[in-house]
């Protein structure tokens, strides 16, 4: 069973896209507590707090240009890790480019989205998200809670 109330991870450095992304998922009323790392090195910095007992995300949607260390390299560590690399990554990005999608791929991404411009597209976006990785997706059963 997938908690509801966990939080999802929103990496992102444009404060407009997380500003969108919360009045998204706001209408949508999705219950989840949305965490927002700014910042490469500030998403990775999760990790130690995960190992202190904060609750894992049930997702991380992660933009690729980040600063600090881009969001490549971000989803390279926590693929990488023994623990967290079964929390589900979904690439929410401007960045269509074949290179970008086919190496997020190759390190293990869950799912690659380009960012809609238009709201009303974002809020597909942000419904699908809600639908499949909150409510549908069933993660191991080593990931509930903690």
């Amino acid at each position: 069973m997938t908690d509801l109330n966990a939080p999802i991870l929103l990496v992102e450095d444009n404060p407009m896209d997380v500003d969108l992304t919360r009045r998204a998922f706001t209408r949508r009323k999705l219950t989840n507590p949305l965490e927002v790392a700014r910042d490469g090195e500030e998403a990775l910095s999760w990790i130690p707090r995960w190992e202190a007992g904060e609750p894992r995300p049930v997702i991380i949607l992660l933009d690729l240009k980040l600063p600090k260390i881009d969001g490549l390299e971000v989803l390279r560590r926590l693929k990488a890790h023994p623990v967290y690399r079964t929390i589900p990554v979904a690439v929410l990005t401007s960045s269509d480019e074949d290179r970008d999608i086919e190496t997020a791929y190759q390190l293990g991404v869950n799912s690659y989205i380009v960012k809609p411009v238009d709201f009303d597209k974002f809020l597909e976006v942000a419904e699908q998200i809600e639908l499949y990785w909150v409510v549908l997706n069933r993660p191991p059963m080593g990931d509930m809670g903690r």
